[in-house]
């Protein structure tokens, strides 16, 4: 996470003792932290958001709306490059869920999907808003 980023997570969190637990302030901090901790658990070991900071897997930066397997700096599988779509927020979910599914023949070995519809929720919200930055 950027330095900034840590700042401002340092000080949303600390802005949750001086708000109601109940007030849509307070709603919106919880829901990020809990989306990009989803995220953090099953994602970040293998994807970065940075934008040009690939490692095993592709960056994830603007995800959404970009074709699949079109990142020049990575090395995707044949499906992945040879399929040809567009990510949109359902088709994440449906990747996440299960990727063999979606791309047959994908790199995403060992990860087999995540079942729980919540996290695959909370992981496509947290990549979306990820999108302007």
């Amino acid at each position: 996470m950027k330095r900034i980023g840590r700042l401002g997570l340092v000080i949303s969190s600390a802005m949750l003792y001086l708000v109601p637990s109940s007030s849509p302030l307070a709603q919106d901090v919880l829901s990020k932290g809990a989306e990009q901790q989803v995220f953090n658990n099953a994602c970040r070991t293998c994807h970065s958001i940075q934008k040009d900071d690939n490692r095993l897997g592709p960056n994830l930066h603007q995800i959404i709306g970009r074709k699949a397997g079109s990142l020049p700096e990575y090395n995707y599988s044949a499906a992945m490059r040879n399929s040809d779509f567009i990510w949109d927020e359902a088709k994440l979910a449906r990747f996440i869920a299960n990727p063999d599914e979606v791309v047959p023949g994908n790199k995403m070995v060992p990860y087999g999907g995540l079942s729980s519809v919540e996290d695959r929720k909370k992981i496509v919200l947290f990549l979306r808003s990820m999108r302007s930055q």
